[in-house]
Order: structure tokens, then C-alpha cells, then sequence
């Protein structure tokens, strides 16, 4: 545009139907400035409407986080601008795939160190606290009287300590889910924090469809660490847990009527929460309760079809509980 204004500009200077006199009249300066005038109307016109897009992938680059992935600006204008926003989404699509796997691995050793603490803590501490447990109580029946009484404030001790390294056992290898599905290791999870002061309400629409174990575990971790965060931070008593199902999705809401997130950056609990849903392929959305105050915490996980060989056992109740390979 600009080259084609200058030439034209200059067969009209060479041309006899313009003229410059000495001094410039007045007529021919409006004509100069004119030009130069709708010049720089044009260029200010094209700057803009080819830069837009720039602009557009400027607040994208901004806004991306690989923990909610799946926006991408949109692929317009034209040579190097286009070809710049489809490499920047290919770099997305990239960086997004090496996160999930990055994330699954490390949250697949995560969970393996869980059950190895987990196992280690019933078969040894456990084991090593019950002894202890018998010698002392074998100990206070065979002591005299003001003896006895202290012996027995130890073996209450003693079986606190263990009740308490059974609870946390249970907490870092769910074997409510691995045995008994979804369903009875939320109703396990919920039995946990009432016990420990948070009265939680809930409600399950039937048995929901089958997730795989992998899928199976993120819900019951987002819940778990959902439930947490209530009981740390909420300022309330009670919590609202349910599991709603649907024919190509499950979907978990925990929800508290405490103080909120009230602007608060995002902490290492939720970014977890996020990873995992990242892993099943899940929609993670937290936001505010429907009456304004509190916190939701809504996970959609879709219902895949888990592969022909994969095997099924029963669990303790009949109902059968899916093992093999992870969806």
C-alpha cells in the first residue's frame, strides 16, 4: 500500500497536471496534506487489522496453562501470522501430551510409594505396636495397684497410636476401592472424616459404570483431597459429597458452605487435584457454591470402554470389581 501511494504520488508530481509553485498556494498545501493524511489513515487501518491476530495470540501466550488444556486461538491472517499461531498451537499440543505423561508417571510412583508406606506401616509398625500392646497389657495384669494404673494409661496410649497408624495406612492405600469398587471407597472415605470431625453428607445415584482403576483412583484422590481442604480451611462442620452417574459420564461434587477460595492462589493440593484430572481425561472445575458462598468441587470423568480382555472378580459383597490393565 505504502509503495503503491508513492508511486502513484510521483507520476502525479512528473505528470503536467500537477504543479508546486514557489510560494506554495494554499489549495495545493490542502492537497499535500491530504495525502499525506489518508496515507496514514491506511497504514494505521492495515497495521491494525494485520496485527490483530498477533494480538489475539498475545493474550493466549498469557493465558495458557497446561493444567486446563484444550484452548487454542484460532488460525487467522495471513503468511507469517498464520503460519506463527498454528505453530504456537502445535507447541501447546506438544507440551500438553509430554505434561499428561510427565503427570502420570509421576503420580503412578506417587501412588506405588503410598502402598509401599502404607504396607510397611501395617506389616511392621502395626505389627511391632500390637506386641507392644500385649506385652504391656500382659504386663498391667500381673503389676500391682498403683502400678497397674499407669500401665494401663500406656496401653491406651499404645492403642491410640496404633488405631492412628491403621487410619493413616488406610488413607495412603485405599483398600476399600482396590476391593469393594468406587461406590463403598467414597462411603469409607466419607466414614473417615466424620469420624474425625467432619460430618459428611452423602449421596450416590446407584452403582456407577466402570471407570477402570486408574480413573477409579483419581476420583476417590480429588474427593479425598477435595474433603481436606473443607476440613482445613472451610470453617464448617459438615460437607456435601455425591457421585452422580450418567450413561457416558460420572461425575463427583463436594461442596462445603464455608468461607471459599475468596480470591486465593491455587495451592499444591489443587494443582495436584488438577494433574489427576488431567490423567483420566476429566474436567476439573472449582468455583463458588450455588448460593454464592462456600466451594464446589465438580470432577466429570467420561465412560470409556474398557478393553475385551480386560479380567473381573468379585468382591466380598458379589458385585463385581474391575482388575487388569488401567484405561
Amino acid at each position: 500500500m505504502n509503495a503503491v501511494v508513492l508511486v502513484v504520488a510521483a507520476l502525479l508530481l512528473l505528470s503536467p497536471m500537477v504543479t508546486v509553485s514557489s510560494p506554495v498556494h494554499f489549495g495545493e498545501a490542502l492537497v499535500v496534506l491530504g495525502g499525506v493524511a489518508a496515507m496514514l489513515v491506511a497504514n494505521a487501518v492495515l497495521l491494525r487489522v494485520g496485527l490483530a491476530p498477533l494480538k489475539r495470540l498475545s493474550r493466549a501466550m498469557t493465558a495458557a496453562d497446561l493444567l486446563r488444556p484444550g484452548k487454542r486461538p484460532a488460525v487467522t491472517g495471513h503468511g507469517e501470522v498464520a503460519a506463527l499461531i498454528g505453530t504456537f498451537n502445535a507447541m501447546l499440543d506438544r507440551l500438553e501430551s509430554e505434561r499428561a505423561t510427565s503427570s502420570a508417571r509421576a503420580l503412578s510412583a506417587q501412588e506405588a510409594e503410598r502402598r509401599r508406606v502404607a504396607r510397611e506401616l501395617h506389616d511392621e509398625v502395626g505389627q511391632t505396636l500390637t506386641a507392644v500392646l500385649l506385652q504391656v497389657k500382659r504386663a498391667a495384669d500381673r503389676a500391682p495397684e498403683p502400678l497397674r494404673e499407669e500401665l494401663s494409661a500406656a496401653q491406651e496410649t499404645t492403642r491410640a497410636s496404633l488405631d492412628e497408624i491403621r487410619r493413616i495406612a488406610r488413607r495412603l492405600r485405599p483398600g476399600v476401592l482396590e476391593d469393594l469398587g468406587l461406590v463403598s471407597g467414597l462411603r469409607a472415605l466419607a466414614g473417615e472424616f466424620s469420624e474425625s470431625g467432619l460430618t459428611v453428607r452423602h449421596r450416590f445415584d446407584g452403582d456407577p459404570p466402570r471407570l477402570g482403576q486408574d480413573a477409579e483412583l483419581v476420583v476417590y484422590r480429588v474427593a479425598q483431597e477435595a474433603l481436606t481442604n473443607a476440613a482445613r480451611h472451610a470453617g464448617v462442620g459438615c460437607a456435601d459429597l455425591e457421585l452422580r452417574c450418567a450413561p457416558d459420564a460420572v461425575e463427583l461434587v463436594v461442596r462445603d458452605a464455608g468461607r471459599g477460595m475468596r480470591g486465593a492462589t491455587e495451592g499444591a493440593g489443587m494443582r495436584g487435584m488438577r494433574e489427576r484430572a488431567l490423567l483420566a481425561g476429566a474436567h476439573l472445575a472449582v468455583a463458588a457454591g450455588p448460593a454464592g458462598s462456600g466451594t464446589e468441587v465438580r470432577l466429570r470423568v467420561p465412560v470409556r470402554t474398557l478393553p475385551a480382555d480386560r479380567t473381573t472378580a468379585t468382591a466380598h459383597d458379589g458385585t463385581p470389581t474391575s482388575q487388569g490393565a488401567p484405561t
